[in-house]
């Protein structure tokens, strides 16, 4: 069967193709995974579909293991399938979107010198990132000349310099920046770790002025559950159906929802709503934010480490599962939901379309991808409604403290060649993926728990004492660390008889 490029088009297609291909580079996308594909990618599409934006995306990936993924997608000349399907207003729907956006794609870390000729291009004007919370942080890193900047904000950082040398820091060549990270006041983050850099690198204080006046960081929220590669039995039985072979194929649920922090006029730059696009320009995203982190992405957080410890694949087969369903859902509405300063009937009247979004059933959620960075999603997602409790000094519901047990034993790994391997309860392997530095330093806190030098309640103590994990000391708050070691080791109960 043939694999899905320009050759595969019909008529129409091919024209659409040839016309994006001719259009100027106006978005500059890190980032190459699954959502911004079934999100933003979808969203521009819609957009050029219906004559309402002109411009192309140029792709790249924030980090070098990214690399196969950008390959894969040069050999399809940047085409990729998107079937969205799931319930809408009641009803089963199902739609297939050949997606064509990207009129450029490339490594960054092989092609420096092109990144930096898109960032010194007159027809540059927005920056989309998902590189996940870890990728939006800042670290300190040298500025070698010709040398590929490794950190997602010091690529920024560096791109926005060139870009200001170019135009002699005119007013009119700043950009937009639509970071995508489930981040907290995403664009404020990027900025002030670009700011941070620019001080690094000893660039001009007037570098730093234009930077602050003359571009936007946009504060946003996106919320939709995009799946990526379906099971092989309906990826076959879609290329037969199709006649064409689609290595970067991906699924998403209908539902979607774009929230961002800036004035309604931003549609005529960004034509979403336009396009009859679920996309919001709010003066507050706060609301937003809040209820979607702390609810959506929080149970998906809570949930993984323990469904895949019980070896559990899917979301919705977790979520039909009678024990960890419910317990998913009593944590949401009766512990997490009481945490949020909103009114209470919307919160679970939220949580509830979440719940029923969780059991698309033709969606198979990857527990396994919902992993990956599991320990700042955590930080982000899960530990403020701990907070909350601890800090009014009440007990933290043993739901909450169960979760976290979880994500401990989850995350007791073993160095094995560049990988770290993990064991469900039952003891089958898994491979985490996670900052490296982070897991190292777990696995070296767990190594002495398994040699037998110390007791379990000494290792969740060294755990949460990790501040470079949690951004605090866990271990201070009051009874934390016995309640966390007696939920570990019900949980470990099986293992230890």
């Amino acid at each position: 069967m043939r694999s899905l490029n320009g050759a595969a088009l019909n008529p129409t297609e091919a024209k659409r193709l040839e016309k994006l291909q001719g259009s100027p580079v106006t978005v500059l996308q890190i980032g190459e995974g699954n959502f911004l594909r079934g999100f933003v990618d979808w969203m521009i599409h819609e957009c050029r579909k219906q004559g309402l934006f002109e411009g192309s995306i140029a792709v790249t990936q924030p980090r070098p293991s990214g690399k196969p993924k950008i390959e894969a997608f040069a050999s399809q000349e940047g085409l990729y399938t998107l079937v969205i399907r799931g319930m809408e207003n009641g009803e089963s729907v199902e739609r297939k979107e050949l997606v064509t956006v990207f009129s450029q794609i490339f490594d960054p870390y092989s092609e420096w010198n092109r990144m930096i000729d898109l960032a010194e291009s007159s027809d540059l004007q927005f920056i989309v990132s998902n590189t996940t919370e870890a990728g939006l942080v800042y670290r300190p890193e040298p500025l070698i000349e010709g040398k590929a900047i490794e950190s997602f904000p010091g690529k920024i950082a560096y791109l926005l310099y060139r870009r200001f040398m170019q135009f002699s820091g005119a007013a009119d060549r700043g950009l937009i920046l639509l970071p995508c990270e489930l981040i907290e006041r995403n664009g404020d983050v990027l900025r002030d770790a670009v700011l941070q850099y620019a001080k690094d690198w000893e660039f001009p204080e007037v570098f730093q002025e234009w930077v602050i006046a003359h571009n936007r960081f946009l504060n946003s929220l996106v919320d939709r559950i995009v799946t990526g590669y379906p099971d092989k039995e309906q990826a076959d039985a879609w290329f037969t159906e199709w006649g064409y072979k689609d290595d970067m194929l991906s699924t998403a649920e209908p539902y979607h929802l774009w929230a961002i922090e800036a004035e309604s006029g931003m549609d005529k730059l960004l034509p979403f709503r336009q396009a009859g696009l679920n996309v919001h320009w709010v003066d507050d995203l706060k609301p937003y934010q809040q209820r979607k982190v702390r609810i959506l992405n929080g149970a998906h957080t809570l949930m993984t480490p323990l469904g895949l410890l019980h070896e559990i694949d899917h979301v919705r087969e977790l979520m039909e599962n009678k024990q960890i369903g419910s317990f998913v859902r009593e944590t949401v509405l009766e512990h997490i939901i009481p945490t949020l300063p909103y009114p209470e009937d919307e919160m679970k009247e939220y949580a509830e379309a979440v719940f029923e979004r969780y059991l698309n059933p033709y969606i198979r959620h990857r527990l396994s991808d919902i992993a990956m960075n599991s320990l700042s999603k955590f930080k982000v997602r899960v530990l403020p409604s701990l907070a909350y409790y601890a800090e009014r000094g009440e007990s933290i519901p043993k739901s909450l403290l169960t979760g976290f047990a979880g994500l401990l034993r989850y995350y007791k790994t073993k160095r094995k060649g560049d990988s770290f391997e993990g064991y469900t309860l039952k003891g089958k392997s898994y491979i985490l993926r996670d900052d490296a530095k982070a897991l190292e330093t777990i696995a070296g806190i767990w190594d002495e728990a398994d040699r037998g030098s110390q007791p379990i309640a000494k290792t969740v103590e060294c755990l949460l004492k990790e501040e470079s994990l949690w951004g605090q000391n866990l271990s201070a708050w009051n009874g934390l660390t016995e309640e966390v070691t007696a939920n570990l080791m019900e949980l470990m109960k099986g293992e230890l008889q």
